[in-house]
Order: C-alpha cells, then sequence, then structure tokens
C-alpha cells in the first residue's frame, strides 16, 4: 500500500525537475536522462514514470497548469468579496502575479510549453484545457464582484496578465512590484 504514495512523490520530484530542466534549457533539452540527472535519481528513473518524451512533455504540462491553478485559487480566497478593479483588488492580483514570476522556472516552463503548443496538438489540448479553467475562473470571480465579463473578454484578461508576467520576469526584482501593479492597475481601469 505504501508504493503509491511513493510513485506519487517520485513523479512530483520528477516533475519538479523537469521544470528546472526546462527554465535552464529549454524543451530541446528535456530528455529522460536530463531529468533522471537533476532530480538526483539513478538514470531510467524519469522513464520509468514517463515512458516517452511525448508523455513527459504532456505530464508536465499537466503540473505546471496545476501550479497556475493553485495560484490563482490563492487569489480568490485573497480577495473574498473585494472587487477586482479597487485598490485592494488591484493589490491582489499583483501580488497574484507577481508570485508567479517569482516562481520564474514553473512560469519560464509554461511560457515554453504555450510555443510549444502552436507545433503539438496533444500539447495544445492540454494547455487549452487549462487555460479554459483559468478564464471562467477569472469570468467568475469578476461576475460575482459585479463587474460581468464576456468570456472574450476574459480570455483577453488572462492573455493580458501573461503578458505583464512576461515583461515583469527579465525586469530587475526591485522594479517589478511597481510594473506589474501599474499594469494591473492599467489593466482594471478598463474595466471600471
Amino acid at each position: 500500500m505504501t508504493e503509491a504514495p511513493e510513485r506519487s512523490t517520485q513523479t512530483e520530484v520528477l516533475l519538479a525537475s523537469a521544470v528546472r530542466v526546462v527554465a535552464d534549457e529549454g524543451l530541446g533539452g528535456l530528455t529522460h536522462s536530463a531529468v533522471d540527472r537533476a532530480a538526483g535519481l539513478s538514470e531510467g528513473s524519469c522513464a520509468a514514470s514517463f515512458e516517452t518524451r511525448e508523455a513527459l512533455v504532456l505530464g508536465l504540462t499537466g503540473y505546471v497548469a496545476r501550479q497556475a491553478a493553485e495560484n490563482l485559487g490563492g487569489l480568490a480566497s485573497e480577495l473574498g468579496e473585494t472587487a477586482l478593479v479597487d485598490d485592494k483588488g488591484i493589490d491582489a492580483v499583483s501580488r497574484a502575479l507577481l508570485r508567479s514570476v517569482e516562481q520564474r522556472d514553473v512560469l519560464v516552463t509554461r511560457f515554453e510549453l504555450s510555443l510549444q503548443a502552436s507545433r503539438d496538438p496533444a500539447v495544445a489540448a492540454s494547455l487549452s484545457g487549462h487555460r479554459r479553467d483559468l478564464v471562467d475562473v477569472l469570468g467568475g470571480m469578476l461576475t460575482s464582484r459585479g463587474k460581468p465579463l464576456s468570456a472574450a473578454a476574459a480570455e483577453t484578461l488572462v492573455a493580458s496578465f501573461d503578458g505583464v508576467m512576461i515583461g515583469a520576469l527579465p525586469r530587475p526584482e526591485a522594479q517589478r512590484k511597481a510594473f506589474v501593479r501599474r499594469s494591473v492597475k492599467a489593466l482594471m481601469a478598463g474595466l471600471g
């Protein structure tokens, strides 16, 4: 009975290691051997959990999607009844985006996978489900706070948040907070 949790833990270690590999080397550097080395596990460990590279990429896609969903879930609970378009809401959204930027390796990997999705229908399908969930959650948060938002507008806002995070990544850490807050405020002003 203890094998399933150990396997699950090993899978999590492998996926976290795969994130580091992709963040450092890009998707081109993602191999079973590279993940084994990054995880400090014996050769063949990654292949035992993910038989093919495609399985590894899809497992990684789900892993980074869960990380983003957890961050958004944290935003929903942090907001409570606060409107997204007031100062408290803008601060909460800014903190959520900054948390994602601080998880640089996960964010870089998610963006690498987004680019891969333009060439790989399986990755595109996996990411589109994740994207749809983010759009639904964000649209629901805005609607529940008195700002009905169409699916197209919610999708545009999610894409805009991705752009803010891309813009924040290369900035010096001391400048990120101001950049993110200023960007979120400008985006939310369009909703107000």
